[in-house]
């Protein structure tokens, strides 16, 4: 535990953002025990009305400046649309806060690292917003994969079955300057559950993808997108979503040499707290399978609270990040990489080795 924290002071959040999800994590830091919303920036005015409508004893200001100036916040919780995070995660990290930053991390590789040159000057923590690490399905299949219980991994689907894309503030998220590129707002997060469901295989090696758009005006900001990575040791992972379907429907599938694991996740909406969901695990010795019990719920909202726990337990170093800075750099890259790769269908794109 560091110096500056015992046991009974909380950890104290300013939340920048309160769109559709920074709500979510206005909510998520109220309820957690160990943390404390102190502060709230938001862009719009009706934003703004929102959280001081939904918070009344906490301050809410329109400059995120005025918040990562306030000496009482100990994180900076940054939920704003792609093209913001750079500036205002190193902005924080300047005036010595901790980050705890939505993915992606960035749009480009060189901002990655420019967010990650602040964290390093700084000494501050910096995490990424992957919380499906945390979740009691996405979670457990990594536990169960640590465990052995499909012997050494070698072939892994990911799979995305949705509904489209909210337009996002401003319809930012439909704005390839500001959004970046589909692949990075949620195959980001398969990507990263790919490199940590076969980690003991070490790094993907190369990338081959397909996508396509629905929307001639669009042909760049793809509805469906699949991609096959490459590990080492012949190995491979199979990542894809469509966004021109209904609902939101999540598929997991490990299969390795001593057996296999099946996880699936479904719901009207991406953040409905009563969705259906099972995991199970099958042998490659008996051909028997058995449902294995999560311990809870799943889904993002629950996950989003273990996350904030989890930061919580960071800063007062009582636990590693769930995710940090140099995993939030490696699937930025591997999402750059893939829609290169998309863009020449039936080549594989190489992938450097992490540095």
């Amino acid at each position: 535990m560091t110096a500056d924290f015992t046991a009974h002071k909380p950890v104290r959040f300013g939340l920048v953002g309160y769109g559709a999800w920074g709500s979510h994590h206005a909510r998520a830091l109220a309820e957690t025990p160990g943390a404390e919303l102190v502060m709230i920036a938001a862009n719009s005015a009706q934003s703004q009305a929102a959280a001081a409508s939904a918070y009344p004893h906490i301050p809410v200001t329109g400059d995120y400046k005025q918040l990562i100036a306030n000496p009482d916040i100990d994180v900076v919780d940054i939920v704003v649309p792609t093209h913001l995070h750079t500036e205002i995660a190193c902005a924080a990290l300047q005036h010595n806060h901790h980050v705890l930053l939505e993915k992606p991390m960035a749009a480009s590789e060189a901002d990655c690292h420019r967010i990650l040159a602040a964290a390093d000057a700084s000494k501050k923590l910096l995490a990424i917003g992957f919380e499906l690490r945390m979740s009691r399905l996405w979670g457990r299949v990594h536990q169960l994969i640590q465990e052995g219980a499909v012997g050494t991994p070698q072939y892994c689907l990911i799979e995305l079955f949705r509904r489209p894309y909210r337009q996002g503030s401003a319809g930012w998220r439909y704005d390839r300057s500001r959004v970046g590129n589909w692949i990075l707002e949620e195959p980001i997060h398969f990507f990263d559950l790919a490199r940590w469901y076969l980690s003991q295989l070490g790094e993907p090696t190369a990338v081959q993808a397909r996508s396509n758009s629905r929307d001639p005006g669009r042909p760049l900001l793809t509805d469906n997108f699949t991609a096959i990575l490459d590990f080492p040791g012949g190995a491979w992972s199979v990542i894809s979503q469509t966004l021109a379907a209904f609902e939101h429907h999540q598929t997991v599938k490990i299969t390795g040499t001593a057996g296999s694991l099946w996880a699936s996740w479904n719901g009207i909406m991406d953040r409905t707290t009563t969705p259906q969901f099972f995991l199970k695990q099958g042998s490659a010795a008996t051909g028997e399978s058995w449902l294995v019990d999560c311990g809870g719920p799943a889904g993002e909202i629950f996950e989003l609270q273990q996350q904030i726990a989890r930061m919580c337990d960071a800063v007062r170093g009582e636990q590693p990040l769930h995710a940090d800075g140099r995993d939030g750099l490696k699937a930025v890259r591997l999402c750059l990489a893939a829609e290169q790769a998309a863009l020449t269908p039936g080549q594989s794109q190489p992938l450097a080795a992490p540095h």
